[in-house]
């Protein structure tokens, strides 16, 4: 089973109930990892940037984004933050829009965050799992699910 509770913490875990938009969605992913030091604004910014010059580039599966940007582009250190929305946010990603859940991760090199995005690929393919953090309702649900890997009852 894979341990996101080795980079995931109270902290880079949010549920928030609705954004404006994907840029806000984007900015709220971020926080965390600003907060902790592991990226700077021009991380978050260049994230933003890259969409709107290519388009939703980190919408990588229905309902799931995971944006990130190069390490020269502000990245400090290795870093993950999971945000669940309430209400989906669209981010013109055509049959992959809405997103449910932001995955954001940050890099300061080419290798070190290899263990932590395999481990991630582990819980974005198991079906049962991302079904409870789509499902989630709070914090603690989505706390519950990625941190111990239980799933609370419904």
């Amino acid at each position: 089973m894979s341990n996101l509770a080795n980079w995931l913490s109270n902290e880079k875990i949010q549920y928030i109930d609705a954004v404006s938009d994907w840029k806000e969605a984007v900015q709220l992913a971020g926080l965390p990892l600003l907060k902790e030091g592991a990226i700077s604004q021009d991380y978050i910014d260049a994230i933003i940037r890259q969409k709107e010059e290519i388009g939703p580039y980190f919408v990588i599966a229905p309902g799931i984004a995971m944006p990130h940007a190069r390490p020269e582009e502000g990245a400090k250190a290795l870093g993950l933050s999971i945000v669940k929305f309430g209400h989906a946010v669209t981010f013109d990603a055509d049959e992959n829009d809405p997103v449910n859940a932001i995955f954001m991760f940050s890099a300061p090199d080419s290798n070190s965050h290899i263990e932590m995005i395999s481990q991630l690929a582990e819980v974005l393919s198991d079906d049962e799992k991302m079904a409870s953090i789509f499902n989630a309702g709070n914090k603690e649900e989505l706390k519950a699910i990625l941190l111990t890997g239980n799933a609370v009852s419904q």
